[in-house]
C-alpha cells in the first residue's frame, strides 16, 4: 500500500501514520516529495481495511497497488512526477538535454566539451570518471581526478554533473561531485548499489539492463526509492536483440509503456544504441517524438582521439544541428526546450 500524506501534514502526523502501519505488520519506507510525503507500506495487506488509515489525521489518501513496484507505480502520482534537481526540472513540459564525452580524459578536454554543452542549451554535463569496460586492459577512467575536472568544468559554465558510480565504495566520493548518479546497464540489478545511492538524496539516472523487462527495471527503481530517494530518472539505452544493424536495439516503445506504468521521468540514450555517430540523430529524434522527457548524448571535439566510444560521439557542429531539430520537435509536441534556464538562474548565461 501507499499512503499519501496531505500537504499540510506535520511530522507528528507522519510519525503517527508510520507507527500505525508498523503495528499492522508493515515495513514502511518514506519518500519526501516536493508537496507531499509518501509512505510505502510493504507487507501482507489481507484483512487490512484502508479506511483505518484514511481516518488518520494528515492522511490524504490510501492506495492499494497490485504491481510489485509500489513507489514507482503511476497510481502514486497519476499526473507524473516532476523532479527538481538543482535548478533543473524534469518530467514536466521541459525537455532536458544532457551531453558530454563517454569518459573524462583530461582537464582541457572536459572544459572544451563543457563550453559546447553550454552553448547548445543543454543543462547537464555528462562524463565518466569511473568506466566499466569489457576488457580489463581498456581505459578505466581517471577516478577522483576525473570527478574534480568534471565538477570544475560544469561549474564554470553553470551546468549540472551526471556521472556513473560503479560500486558501493564509490558512492560517497561520487556524490560529493555529482548532481546525478548514473547507474549503468551492467549494474541495474546491483541491489546493494541501488540501496546505497537511494540514501544519498542525489538524482539517480537508472539505465535499463541489456535484457531487462520493464517490470525488472521498475523493481530496480523501487530499490532506490525504498531508501527514501524519489529523484529517479529512467534511461532507455537499448537492449540486446538478434539484429546486427545497430549496436543495441533502441526500444522506443518502452517510453510510452513506462509512462503508463510509472510516474518517473524517462530519458533516451541514442548514442549507446547506435554505436556510430551517423545513426545517433535519427534515434534521438525518435526518442523525443515518442514522449521522452530528455536525452543524453555523447559528444566529443576530437572523437578520433577519444579513449572510449569515439565512433558514436557527435562532433560539436553535428550536435548543434541536432539540437535545432530537437527544438522543433519539442515545440510541435507542445513542450519547451529547457534552453539555458539553469545558467540564467545562476547568472552565468553564455
Amino acid at each position: 500500500m501507499v499512503i499519501v500524506m496531505k500537504e499540510s501534514a506535520t511530522e507528528q502526523h507522519i510519525q503517527q501514520a508510520t507507527q500505525k502501519l508498523e503495528s499492522m505488520g508493515f515495513s514502511v519506507s518514506r519518500i519526501v516529495g516536493v508537496n507531499h510525503s509518501i509512505l510505502g507500506a510493504v507487507g501482507d495487506k489481507r484483512g487490512v481495511d484502508p479506511r483505518e488509515l484514511e481516518i488518520l489525521e494528515g492522511v490524504e489518501r490510501v492506495l492499494v497497488i497490485t504491481e510489485p513496484y509500489k513507489l514507482a507505480s503511476r497510481a502514486v502520482k497519476p499526473q507524473g512526477s516532476r523532479l527538481r534537481i538543482g535548478a533543473m526540472d524534469i518530467g514536466g513540459d521541459d525537455v532536458v538535454l544532457m551531453a558530454g564525452p563517454c569518459a573524462v580524459e583530461g582537464e582541457a578536454e572536459i572544459h572544451e566539451v563543457a563550453q559546447v554543452v553550454a552553448r547548445s542549451g543543454a543543462l547537464v554535463l555528462r562524463g565518466g570518471a569511473f568506466k566499466p569496460r569489457t576488457s580489463p586492459y581498456s581505459f578505466q577512467g581517471l577516478g577522483k581526478q576525473g570527478l574534480q575536472y568534471l565538477r570544475s568544468a560544469a561549474d564554470e559554465h553553470g551546468l549540472l554533473v551526471a556521472t556513473e558510480v560503479m560500486d558501493v565504495t564509490q558512492v560517497e566520493l561520487v556524490a560529493r561531485y555529482a548532481d546525478i548518479l548514473q547507474i549503468g546497464a551492467r549494474n541495474m540489478q546491483n541491489y546493494n548499489l541501488l540501496k546505497e545511492v537511494g540514501k544519498t538524496r542525489r538524482g539517480v539516472m537508472l539505465k535499463r539492463g541489456f535484457a531487462a523487462t520493464l517490470e525488472e527495471w521498475l523493481m530496480s527503481a523501487e530499490y532506490v526509492m525504498s531508501e527514501g530517494n524519489d529523484q529517479v530518472i529512467l534511461c532507455e539505452r537499448g537492449i540486446r536483440s538478434f539484429g546486427d544493424h545497430f549496436r543495441f536495439l533502441l526500444d522506443v516503445s518502452s517510453v510510452p509503456a513506462l509512462k503508463e506504468r510509472s510516474h518517473l521521468p524517462v530519458i533516451v540514450d541514442p548514442s549507446h544504441a547506435a554505436g556510430v555517430r551517423s545513426k545517433v540523430p535519427a534515434l534521438a529524434r525518435a526518442g523525443l517524438a515518442v514522449g521522452a522527457d530528455g536525452l543524453i548524448i555523447e559528444i566529443h571535439p576530437h572523437p578520433e582521439r577519444a579513449v572510449s566510444d569515439g565512433p558514436q560521439a557527435l562532433l560539436p557542429d553535428q550536435f548543434f544541428i541536432l539540437v535545432e531539430e530537437l527544438q522543433r520537435i519539442a515545440r510541435a509536441m507542445g513542450k519547451r526546450f529547457a534552453d539555458n534556464a539553469l545558467r540564467t538562474a545562476n547568472g552565468q548565461a553564455t
